[in-house]
């Protein structure tokens, strides 16, 4: 089904079929479920309570990384599953999953001897089955990357991951599932479980919160995914019911359950490259904690990032920036580019995310494992923790964990997670002013929809100061779901962190193109543009 306009209509009025897997969290985990079920041919929807990806799966670190931090606590589990996932989706996503290398400068006072870095980086090479680390003295390093120009410098070693852009990601996840029987639908918050006498979860109650029509209805499903991140324990806790009680809904005994995850917020500095005009990423160790940080470049901005700090329990709201998280990043931007004088003038946007980390009591956030979990309590399926990397693998593991529920599902897990490019591809820019790196770029982002993104404008303008085209912004309107100008500006385009103001500055451009696709009235697009600007300000401003 198509996502253009009257489209949640009809997702609504489907959604009393009897469903075998009802996935609940639309991040890159209960994507990738849903992708996953879709190629194995069950009947699958998933739901989200606001947009898809809104939650940390537009809000990660940009990063498809091996998880070389990790092999300092012994995670050698999840740096090899990591390694060999970003290799795989390096092939699998090209254009959209992109291999970036890094720098790591060796500073004068850290904690870890740069020698052992070294040695982590041989390992981490021989997992991924190839050698592309090699090392450098301080002067080398300025020569490869001019504005590292802090005296404290003593060497480094180049390596390579790779970055993404996490909320298209998601997205091209999503529609190639719908395109293969699946359904998703925004905007649709689970009320409360359905459950059989016996207790047993049977499906949820859901209520459209898109704000354009009142209703609710209840979906049926043989099990019941709970893949909602660091919102897990909010569906756990609102909706699991004593086990073995034999109730009714209206006769359900509430129990406290214990908590599972420790959220913790991951914050993070957009920058303008101008500014810090990296062509690489540079990682180091921050001089007041030891832990490592990095700079990126980033669809024609820097990110700075990130923290790791316990978030506490106020999940309600987005997430934003603390006041000692950014002076403890400008710190440690001034500790290696002392001479680029960065101030918080400089900063262009900032967003923060919640990492669903299992907890495991550790007295240091960022030595908890980062290795997913899955738990059942009657019937409501839980999978959490896990990284962007290893999307794949969760959703694996969670098909395996339904055959409980479902019996032998057939699936073959040689089926790529994404569909190829269409065969028209190379005839679409036939009349392009755009490069071949604008066109691959392209190509990744929209999949099999790049034949109507093509179609919709003839002209290719490219927005001032980004990589983004506008008749990106028309494609999106038109067939992407977009609800809310949010869903355009933060996570279809993302704009809202690559533009001074959010891009408010913009918006009488943005206008023209937005309020005809989505049929929105001038009370409409005031009321869209005001409530942006409100989240920006409150979750993505500085200061």
């Amino acid at each position: 089904m198509e996502w253009t306009r009257g489209w949640r209509d009809k997702v609504w009025g489907e959604l009393n079929q009897a469903w075998d897997i009802l996935i609940i969290g639309g991040g890159i985990t209960g994507a990738g479920i849903l992708r996953q079920a879709a190629h194995a041919k069950l009947r699958a929807v998933l739901v989200e309570a606001d947009d898809f990806a809104s939650g940390t799966s537009s809000r990660s670190s940009k990063l498809v990384h091996g998880g070389l931090r990790y092999l300092k606590n012994a995670q050698i589990k999840v740096t090899l599953e990591s390694v060999r996932e970003r290799e795989y989706l390096l092939k699998q996503g090209r254009g959209l999953v992109n291999r970036l290398g890094f720098l790591y400068s060796c500073l004068q006072g850290d904690p870890m001897p740069g020698w052992v870095f070294g040695a982590g980086l041989t390992i981490y090479d021989i997992m991924a089955g190839q050698w592309s680390h090699r090392s450098y003295d301080a002067d080398d390093m300025r020569e490869l990357c001019p504005p590292l120009t802090t005296s404290a410098l003593r060497g480094g070693y180049r390596y390579f991951d790779a970055n993404t852009d996490d909320a298209r990601l998601v997205l091209r996840l999503l529609r190639e599932s719908v395109s293969d029987g699946g359904m998703a639908l925004n905007y649709a918050r689970v009320d409360s479980l359905l459950r059989t006498q016996n207790g047993q979860v049977c499906g949820a109650v859901l209520r459209d919160t898109s704000g354009e029509k009142e209703r609710q209805t209840e979906v049926f499903a043989k099990v019941v995914i709970n893949a909602t991140g660091a919102w897990v324990d909010e569906l756990r806790d609102e909706t699991c019911l004593e086990q073995g009680a034999a109730l009714s809904l209206s006769k359900g005994r509430r129990v406290e359950q214990k908590p599972r995850l420790r959220p913790l917020r991951g914050s993070h500095l957009v920058l303008p490259l101008n500014r810090l005009p990296l062509t690489r990423a540079v990682s180091f160790l921050h001089p007041r904690d030891g832990r490592p940080v990095f700079a990126l470049p980033w669809e024609g901005a820097v990110i700075f990032g990130t923290t790791d700090v316990d978030h506490g329990p106020h999940l309600q709201t987005d997430p934003s920036i603390s006041s000692a998280e950014a002076e403890y990043l400008l710190a440690g931007l001034w500790s290696v580019f002392p001479e680029q004088e960065l101030t918080f003038n400089d900063v262009m946007s900032t967003y923060s995310g919640l990492r669903p980390v299992v907890n495991t009591g550790k007295a240091d956030p960022s030595k908890e494992s980062r290795e997913h979990a899955i738990w059942d309590e009657n019937g409501l399926l839980t999978v959490s923790g896990g990284k962007l990397t290893t999307f794949r693998i969760m959703a694996r593991d969670a098909l395996k964990a339904v055959r409980k529920y479902l019996g032998r599902i057939p699936f073959d897990p040689n089926t790529p997670v994404l569909d190829s490019f269409p065969p028209e591809a190379e005839s679409l820019f036939a009349n392009s002013t755009t490069t071949p790196a604008q066109q691959l770029r392209l190509l990744a982002r929209y999949g099999s929809q790049s034949t109507q993104l093509f179609t919709a404008d003839s002209s290719h303008e490219t927005i001032p100061t980004t990589p983004y085209l506008w008749v990106e912004l028309r494609q999106a309107t038109r067939a992407e779901g977009v609800i809310h100008l949010d869903d355009l500006l933060l996570r279809r385009v993302r704009l809202g962190l690559l533009l001074p103001n959010g891009g408010i500055d913009l918006l009488p451009r943005i206008r023209a193109i937005v309020q005809p696709e989505l049929g929105w009235d001038d009370a409409r697009w005031d009321k869209e543009a005001r409530e942006y600007a409100e989240l920006w300000n409150t979750s993505y401003r500085l200061g």
